[in-house]
């Protein structure tokens, strides 16, 4: 009989001892309430014993979360409306403070990311949200960071996702980026113009002093217009080629000799009796 008693309550004993065996993964950690108080010593990973019917055991996961924050509507400080999503990234860094200090860390840290979201579109311009994210990230993880860390968790980073313009606002903008693109256009033709007008100029001070070159700009010009046969072309006959024919022209006619002398002779007599002027 009494070897019975010892054997049911060794029984019951090596139940008791194996009931209460808890197994810890590697990215989880174990809190302790014992008797409705927490235990300070966190459960590593491993093999680890609770006392059944007196703790109670709770996981806490250690892996980074990635929470996607639901699309915010809002207005811009320069009174544009827009939708902007965004994605959070965390993990616990305190396991107990997560089990106490919040009922439900990551609702709360949901809830926090939708109202710190709508104060960055409230205090951005549109300009700033489509272009300077970077900055806006950094601003949104300090406000979702501040009261995190206090709930034992720690914000890794925050991304904006998309940024959601009226259609209206996006026929704006693009009408915005042609004529800009079209100013651009027209600074780069207008500046252009000035560096041929200066190149040009060089030229004509070169022509001016070279004749030739004018021509030889000339006949050059004809043979570009001669190549294409299906025109027909009409050159003009400027007075520099003239000038330029005529000074050679000059330049090789020969030298004529001088008229030769009249002899002197008797004067012819006028009617009216004077004597005429000899001739020559």
């Amino acid at each position: 009989m009494v070897v019975d008693l010892l054997l049911g309550a060794g029984g019951i004993v090596a139940l008791w001892a194996v009931a209460g065996l808890r197994v810890v993964r590697q990215f989880e950690r174990g809190v302790v309430f014992r008797f409705g108080r927490v235990q300070s010593e966190v459960r590593q990973p491993g093999l680890t014993r609770v006392h059944p019917g007196v703790d109670r055991f709770h996981r806490v996961n250690m892996q980074i979360v990635t929470m996607p924050v639901p699309a915010q509507d809002g207005i811009t400080r320069d009174n544009v409306t827009v939708k902007v999503d965004a994605v959070v990234y965390f993990k616990v860094v305190d396991p107990v403070r997560v089990v106490v200090d919040v009922q439900d860390y990551r609702a709360a840290i949901g809830q926090v990311a939708q109202t710190s979201l709508r104060s960055i579109i409230g205090k951005s311009d549109l300009d700033d949200l489509l272009s300077n994210r970077e900055r806006l990230n950094q601003g949104l993880e300090l406000m979702i960071d501040s009261p995190a860390l206090g709930w034992g968790v720690a914000i890794d980073r925050v991304e904006i996702k998309d940024v959601a313009l009226p259609e209206t606002m996006k026929r704006s903008m693009s009408r915005q980026a042609e004529a800009e693109r079209e100013r651009r256009a027209r600074v780069i033709s207008a500046d252009g113009e000035l560096q041929a007008s200066a190149k040009l100029a060089q030229a004509a001070a070169a022509m001016s002093r070279h004749p030739a070159a004018l021509q030889l700009r000339l006949l050059e010009t004809v043979v570009q217009v001669a190549s294409e046969k299906n025109s027909t072309l009409v050159l003009p006959f400027p007075v520099e080629l003239l000038r330029f024919l005529e000074a050679s022209t000059d330049r090789a006619k020969p030298v004529e000799p001088a008229a030769a002398e009249i002899p002197p002779g008797p004067r012819p007599v006028s009617p009216e009796g004077r004597d005429e002027p000899a001739a020559g």
